[in-house]
This record gives C-alpha cells, sequence and structure tokens, in this order.
C-alpha cells in the first residue's frame, strides 16, 4: 500500500488514513483533506447527504446525521448504526467457491498427541477444575501446591523479586530491588505442557440454564484433544452436578475414556483429606499423561479459532483478512476453524447467510443472531452498543463498522455449520459459534468447542490468553508490534506499510501456526501464563 488512504470496496464512500493527514493533503487527483485525519481515521470521499449511508466493506456501517462533504474526517457524532438489511432466500444458491492454492502444504503433517477417540492435541494438558465456586479456595490450594514443585509456574522469578526484597528488609537495607532471577525449576513431566487450575463464579444459584451450560463448556474443556485427563472438585449439592457433567461429555463424545478424578468434598470428613487424596490421584495421573509422546498427524486434523480483541481501524484490512486467508488454506486442507463473537457479525448477516452451505444452516444463523440481539435489547442494549471507547478513539465509530472488519477473519469459504455456545465442532469446515463479543469470554468458548490454537488479532494489545488452547497473538500495526514486544507473535502491521500482501502474511501465519501445534514456537500468551477462563453466562454479553 503506497497511498495515503485505502477504498476498501468501489462503492465505500468513505476511506480509512493509512498515516496522519494534515489540513490540505491530497488524497486522490482533486481531494484534498477539509482536517486533519489521525491515522486509522475515515475520510469521506464521497458527498453523504443528511440521512444517507455511511458504506464501507461496500456495505452500510452507519448513517450520516448531517451533509458531509468530500475530505471532511468522518468522526463519531456525525453518524449512528446502521446496517445492510438481510433476509433468508428459499433456495440458497451457493456461489462456487475458488479455493486457495495449497499444493506447497500437501504433504506437510504436524507431531501432535494422538487421543483414542481420534483427536490431535497440539498440546498435553492436565486440567483441575470446580463445579461450583464453593470449591475455588481448594482449587488454589491445590494450584499452589503442584505448580512451583512440577515447574510450570511462570513468575517464578517475581518470587525471587519478593524474597530478595525481605531479606534486604531484614538486613536493614532499604534500597529495592531491580535485579530478579530468571531461573525457571525444572520440569518434572518433560511431556506435559501443563497443569492447569480452572476457577469460575457459576454452578449453583442462577438457573438450571447456567448449570447446564457450565457443565457443557466443563465437558468441551475436558474431551478437548489438548488435555489429558481431569481432576474436578465438587461440594455436592450444586447446580452442577457430576452427573450433569457426564451427560454432558457423553453427548460430545460417547465412548469418552480420559482419566478422571472427582472429589466430591461433603464425602470427606475434612478438606484437608479431600486436597491431600485429590495430590495422590492427581499425581498419578500426571504420570501417565507423561507417557504420551508426539507423532505425525495431517494438517486436517486441526481446528482453529477465529478471535479479536482490543481492535483498531486497521484490525479490518491487516490482521483480520490475513488470519481470514489462513482460516482459508485449513479449511481447503481439510481442517475447521470457528469463528464466534455473533454481536460482531451484526450487518454481516447477508454474506454469511449467502455463504452458507444449505438453508437449515442459514436459517439456525439467523435464529441465533436474532434470539441473542431480542435479549440485548430486552434490557435497553443491543449490537450496536459493541464498539469499547478504545475502539471508537482508534477510528471503529459504530458496530456495524466493527463487525465488518472484524468477519473477514472468517475467509471466504463456505459455512458448513452454525452451533450453539457451548457446542462442540464436529464438522470440517468454516463453523459459526454463538458467543458473546468479550474477549475472554469468546476465547474460553472457541476453546470449550475443541479449537486447538486461536488465532488472536489485536490493535491495541489485548493480554490474555487461554488454558489448554495455543492463542497466537497478531497485531495490525507495526507501532502495536514494536512497542509491545511482549505481547505480540505476528506482525500484520507490514501489509499496512506495503511490505507484504494479505495472501503472503496469512501463509507465514499459517506457517507459524503449523511450528505451533508441533511444539516447536510458543505463544507469548503462554510463556506469559495468560491463561484466562470466563464462562459466559447466558445473557446480553456483547
Amino acid at each position: 500500500m503506497s497511498t495515503c488512504v485505502l477504498q476498501i470496496h468501489s462503492n465505500d464512500n468513505v476511506s480509512v488514513a493509512l498515516k496522519s493527514l494534515k489540513p490540505g493533503t491530497e488524497i486522490s487527483p482533486g481531494i484534498q483533506c477539509r482536517s486533519a485525519i489521525a491515522q486509522r481515521h475515515k475520510v469521506v470521499t464521497k458527498f453523504i447527504p443528511k440521512n444517507g449511508p455511511v458504506v464501507m466493506y461496500g456495505v452500510t456501517v452507519g448513517r450520516s446525521l448531517k451533509d458531509l462533504r468530500i475530505g471532511d474526517r468522518l468522526n463519531s457524532d456525525d453518524l449512528v448504526h446502521d446496517s445492510s438489511p438481510y433476509s433468508l432466500n428459499d433456495t440458497p444458491a451457493l456461489t462456487p467457491w475458488t479455493a486457495p492454492d495449497v499444493s506447497q502444504w500437501a504433504d506437510t503433517t504436524f507431531s501432535g498427541y494422538h487421543r483414542s477417540d481420534g483427536q490431535v492435541g497440539t498440546a498435553n494438558h492436565w486440567i483441575v477444575l470446580p463445579m461450583v465456586f464453593c470449591e475455588n479456595r481448594n482449587i488454589d490450594v491445590l494450584r499452589r501446591a503442584f505448580e512451583d514443585e512440577l515447574g510450570y509456574s511462570q513468575h517464578s522469578a517475581y518470587r525471587h523479586q519478593v524474597a530478595s526484597l525481605v531479606k534486604s528488609h531484614l538486613k536493614g537495607n532499604l534500597n529495592s530491588v531491580h535485579e530478579i532471577s530468571t531461573m525457571k525449576s525444572e520440569r518434572v513431566f518433560k511431556n506435559i505442557d501443563g497443569i492447569h487450575f480452572l476457577t469460575h463464579q457459576l454452578g449453583c444459584g442462577g438457573t438450571r440454564e447456567d448449570a447446564k451450560s457450565l457443565c457443557g463448556l466443563l465437558a468441551g474443556y475436558l474431551n478437548h484433544p489438548n488435555v489429558f485427563g481431569g481432576t474436578i472438585l465438587s461440594l455436592g449439592c450444586e447446580n452442577a452436578e457430576i452427573t450433569l457433567l457426564m451427560e454432558e461429555l457423553h453427548q460430545r463424545n460417547p465412548n469418552f475414556d480420559k482419566p478422571l478424578y472427582v472429589f466430591r468434598q461433603q464425602s470427606f470428613p475434612s478438606a484437608d483429606r479431600l486436597i491431600t487424596q485429590a495430590i495422590n490421584d492427581t499425581f498419578a495421573g500426571l504420570k501417565e499423561a507423561n507417557k504420551c509422546h508426539r507423532l505425525p498427524s495431517p494438517l486436517s486434523q486441526l481446528t482453529i479459532g477465529l478471535e479479536c480483541g482490543g481492535s483498531d481501524g486497521f484490525s479490518g484490512i491487516s490482521a483480520n483478512p490475513a488470519i481470514g486467508h489462513t482460516t482459508d488454506l485449513i479449511v481447503a486442507l481439510g481442517g475447521r476453524a470457528i469463528l464466534g463473537e455473533f454481536p460482531e457479525l451484526c450487518g454481516q448477516e447477508q454474506s454469511l447467510i449467502d455463504r452458507c452451505l444449505d438453508q437449515t444452516t442459514a436459517h439456525r444463523f439467523v435464529e441465533l443472531m436474532e434470539r441473542y440481539a431480542s435479549v440485548a435489547h430486552a434490557v435497553g442494549s443491543g449490537f450496536e452498543m459493541n464498539p469499547s471507547p478504545g475502539n471508537i478513539i482508534d477510528g471503529l465509530l459504530t458496530g456495524a463498522m466493527k463487525s465488518a472488519g472484524a468477519a473477514r477473519k472468517g475467509g471466504t469459504s463456505p459455512i458448513t455449520n452454525v452451533i450453539d455456545y457451548p457446542e462442540y465442532a464436529t464438522s470440517s469446515g468454516l463453523n459459526l459459534l454463538c458467543t458473546p463479543g468479550g474477549d475472554v469470554e469468546s476465547t474460553t468458548a472457541i476453546a470449550g468447542a475443541g479449537a486447538q490454537i486461536i488465532l488472536f488479532s489485536t490493535g491495541m494489545g489485548t493480554p490474555t490468553g487461554n488454558p489448554i488452547a495455543q492463542v497466537i497473538k497478531i497485531s495490525s500495526n507495526s507501532s502495536l508490534a514494536q512497542r509491545l514486544t511482549d505481547l505480540i507473535d505476528y506482525n500484520a502491521g507490514a501489509i499496512i506499510d506495503g511490505q507484504k500482501t494479505v495472501e503472503s502474511a496469512g501463509e507465514q501465519l499459517f506457517d507459524l501456526m503449523i511450528d505451533v501445534a508441533n511444539g516447536n514456537y510458543i505463544p507469548v500468551s503462554t510463556r506469559l501464563g495468560q491463561n484466562d477462563f470466563i464462562p459466559w453466562k447466558r445473557g446480553p454479553s456483547l
């Protein structure tokens, strides 16, 4: 990209400023900026009358509140949310998909952990989880008992820093300690990538549907190919009963046979006895998990999740379309992709309907979108309220504008299935999963649907990850990648800088994903211990 603005679609009446523009800057022959326009923001390139549609990506992303002249900067008070209408055709005709050339990866495999049900993990984890928030304290006791001794703590350097400060204090030295030890404890189990302790605030109270959704999500984590087995703590009287968890597990996998150790606190004479037994049994399970070794597997065994967070005005033209090309590559090779964040598909309904494999799939998508929207409207909200203050500051002025860029993570392939939270993805190809737009809730759900690796785009920097799915962070701009080096794995900002095309970036990202699947590259979110887990309590979370 060599120009100072980008018109994404020929029908657009606004363009994106690729760099900050001064008043009078010529953006095309005979067209000048009427005011200063910050990088990532929008400049009007065709006259837009009051109440006229503001068009980006070839679709309506807002409606003007006043006449907007050519060269004007588009501001948040110039428009309101509006989006293109959609309809369900009785006999949808799916446009033939031209898949990208994947011949260079035709014989490529990745080395993963083969499970008895045919799934293949890109990592090997043990998880410890509570059925109810009452057990969070016991989960934390187990975490503190296991992580340091087994060599899985990512924060041992900080413990050494505090120990040094204490030692200095006792000696009467008031100076701060700036040098901290970077020595890490040696891992006891070389073939286990981590033991993770999940906590949450659900399981009792709320509705029975809340309990069922929680059990479904936990079942997805236990069934996940990156998980060898699990330890489960139950109080014994919660709504999220063990029997309900087992029902959800066997719905996802009738032949589920992973080792599970279940401890009901009300069956033990003391918390000490419960924790002691849980430690003994979990350690025995870890010894079994450590016997696993990586073996070759076709790329068709990969399931990738698609997520964005802290989006900016470049996300929709760099990181997200690069992820979209990676998505098309994995689909063309017979793999699976999961696109969530339904509030961030607002305004893109028609294009997604037109890509659905059949009418049943299209109707399912519309049903879930409209049900979700109605819940939001019932509490005085709506999809139009999705953009955060940070999104707006960085150029994403309406929900539809944000959605038009966010949807590009899904590439161009047919949509083979639409599933509701917390269902598990089983269809190859592109799956739509109903999740909220919140980064961690959505990432938690996508991992629970079976994604081994999640491609996460960000324009402002989002410090989040997942306990069991490897989260690869993709920057939409080079400034972020250079400023927050400890958060970013791949810089798609090179597209904005004119150094890469969307296709070349997507191919590089695809190769990075294979390195992650092989265990040859550890994403920064994993190295930082960003093991975020927030179940979605069904409601109007945008």
